[in-house]
């Protein structure tokens, strides 16, 4: 069996980032980034989700590391990351992300930085 299939011959599950595009994410309102560079960055490296507004405004640019099948199952979680406006930081989360990412491989420690806790769920009454 090829080394990338999982034992059931399916394709696993990648590591996947998730970058905010909406309304302060990826918009002039963070100035000095070039949104579209650091969106075309990550996706030549990993596998990129764009989304909608993830409700951080205050910490655009944020950018969500899922991990991957294997990695969910060695106990990783979601990894959000704000204010990820420099190009370095862009390298050092590709990196980690081919690298396996959250429950695979260790989160470099210079993305200590950029870590921040998810909004809270809202419920509706």
């Amino acid at each position: 069996m090829p080394a990338h299939t999982d034992p059931s011959g399916r394709e696993p599950v990648p590591c996947r980032v998730v970058v905010c595009r909406d309304c302060c994410c990826g918009t002039p309102k963070v100035t000095g980034v070039d949104h579209a560079v650091q969106t075309a960055r990550l996706r030549a490296q990993v596998p990129v989700r764009v989304s909608a507004c993830l409700d951080l405004c205050e910490q655009a640019n944020v950018i969500v590391v899922q991990p991957s099948a294997a990695g969910r199952a060695a106990g990783g979680r979601p990894v959000w990351l704000g204010l990820v406006n420099d190009p370095d930081a862009t390298e050092d989360i590709a990196a980690w992300a081919r690298a396996g990412g959250p429950g695979v491989a260790p989160r470099p420690d210079i993305l200590d930085l950029y870590t921040i806790r998810p909004p809270r769920r809202r419920t509706v009454s």
